[in-house]
């Protein structure tokens, strides 16, 4: 990890947009190749967590104008194409060069499009992609969480089943399962407990209004049974993926879920979306190398367990997700700890990393370099 001068983004195409960015944030996902454990192309520019104002557009856009201030979905999406066409802008067919569908910034196998932990940003199809924001610069924290987590977060609650009344165990107090935990309670969701170790994101998940449970100290299927008069919670939400650690910190990629097909009831819902790779060479075992994931399906298919899971098509959320922001209902910047410039990124990724306390959530403000 370095930083480095690359030359400016430019328009290359009549229908892209150049941003200069005022933030980006470091994601869980930027540790994969960060940690060696995904392919990155040598010299690519991480972050897909991008917000900005517009500097630049090509000669094709004409919904999106220079000034405006924008969050920018880290789905790379032509706007046309079937997947699109029906919603599924995580699942663009045309974007990725190398016929991958799915195309996004600064991210293994997701093409070539350089990242926003950078001074400008370079948006295809900008006026499919961006998301116009109020002007000025209140609610930068809320907004910059449009990007991703906060539209993933929501996401897990929609593939979950999360409605009015249910019960909703969330295993990963990361920044999604954060934003999982607080989406759910906006859908009406009276109690979210979130199953984690460490002590500052399960402090985090109590300013949620969430009930944590450290999985260290106690064994969280034995206490969201209870919690539920033996029948098990309506929803589970993983939001850990393949890198699942052990409270002795040995890794299982199985363990989240067997965890919570343990926790749901018959007849319940999970969502997943935690990262969960094709291959994963730095894995312990070789069926998990070749992304063969050995967790308790029989019981899914015996209890009539649904499974959602995938990536997030952020343009389905973020437009009401900002609203909600603006309004006073929703406040994803809760989950910032620091605010860095560009020139301590590599710090920041090591604290990151390193799950140093405290260090939740990461933002880079390139204008303060």
């Amino acid at each position: 990890m370095a930083t480095a001068e690359v030359a400016d983004p430019r328009i290359e195409k009549p229908l892209d947009a150049v941003v200069r960015i005022t933030t980006s944030n470091i994601c869980g996902s930027d540790l994969h190749p960060y940690e060696g454990r995904a392919p990155l192309e040598e010299g690519m520019v991480l972050g897909h967590e991008n917000m900005g104002v517009v500097v630049e557009a090509g000669a094709g856009v004409d919904r999106i104008t220079v000034g405006d201030r924008v969050s920018v979905p880290f789905n790379i999406a032509c706007g046309t194409c079937r997947n699109c066409g029906a919603g599924w802008t995580n699942a663009c067919l045309r974007a990725n060069p190398s016929g991958r569908p799915t195309a996004g910034y600064g991210s293994p196998m997701m093409g070539p499009y350089r990242g926003g932990q950078a001074e400008f940003l370079r948006v295809p199809w900008a006026d499919f992609n961006l998301l116009r924001l109020p002007g000025g610069s209140e609610h930068e924290n809320d907004f910059t969480m449009l990007s991703d987590v906060f539209p993933t977060g929501y996401h897990a609650a929609v593939l979950a089943g999360v409605e009015p009344g249910s019960s909703v165990a969330v295993f990963g107090a990361g920044p999604v399962g954060l934003m999982a935990a607080h989406s759910a309670m906006l859908r009406g969701a009276p109690r979210v407990f979130v199953v984690d170790k460490e002590p500052d994101r399960l402090a985090l998940a109590e300013k949620f209004d969430a009930v944590p449970v450290d999985f260290s100290a106690q064994d969280p299927t034995e206490v969201l049974t209870e919690a539920t008069g033996g029948a098990g919670v309506d929803c589970g939400i993983e939001a850990v993926g393949y890198q699942a650690h052990d409270a002795a910190g040995h890794q299982h990629p199985e363990m989240v879920m067997d965890k919570l097909v343990e926790a749901v009831r018959s007849t319940g819902r999970i969502g997943v979306v935690g990262v969960y790779n094709p291959e994963d060479p730095g894995a312990e075992n070789e069926n998990a190398q070749e992304g063969r994931i050995g967790f308790d399906y029989g019981s899914v298919f015996d209890r009539n367990i649904t499974l959602g899971h995938g990536q997030c098509p952020v343009k389905r959320y973020n437009r009401q997700l900002r609203d909600l922001v603006v309004h006073g209902r929703a406040r994803p910047g809760l989950i910032v700890s620091h605010e860095l410039s560009l020139d301590d990124t590599a710090h920041g990724y090591d604290q990151f990393d390193k799950r140093v306390d405290g260090w939740t959530k990461v933002l880079l403000h390139p204008a303060a370099a």
